[in-house]
């Protein structure tokens, strides 16, 4: 078998061997991740978990490509409201480098209006950091609702 790029090395185990690139996330980076994201340290939680050229895609939308560029959107995205409340639904699905989240998210904006999402987060790690991340979501729950008084 030939090495699938250069800067990766394999992971040999009884029954198969596995590229760098397959490395699943430990149970523990998984937790530490979801508590971040539990937390509201959106833009954190890219820092410390996302790769580098790591891509995060909206439904069917362009992909946007970079840690650097996931950050700067959580952070405009935050900077628009006055609370955010991030809740994992349990369980989380892994299948070797796969990874299958339940989040449900309930903003309240600046503007006094509310959204309430939920959405899978499917994702492929490296090791111990996401290299890609689709959100898939009924693009309706975006719309902020005003509250009736």
């Amino acid at each position: 078998m030939r090495p699938r790029k250069s800067g990766t090395f394999t992971l040999w185990t009884d029954r198969f061997m596995m590229h760098t690139e397959d490395a699943m996330p430990t149970t523990e980076t998984l937790e530490r991740f979801i508590a971040l994201v539990e937390d509201n340290a959106h833009a954190e939680a890219c820092e410390e978990f996302y790769t580098a050229e790591s891509t995060m895609q909206e439904n069917q939308s362009p992909p946007r490509v970079g840690r650097d560029a996931h950050v700067a959107n959580e952070r405009k995205v935050l900077s628009r409201a006055k609370s955010v409340v991030s809740q994992c639904v349990r369980p989380v699905f892994v299948n070797g480098n796969r990874v299958v989240i339940r989040w449900i998210f309930h903003f309240e904006w600046l503007d006094g209006s509310v959204t309430h999402m939920e959405e899978l987060a499917y994702q492929r790690w490296e090791g111990e950091r996401i290299a890609e991340e689709t959100f898939f979501y009924d693009p309706a729950q975006r719309v902020p609702k005003k509250v009736q008084a």
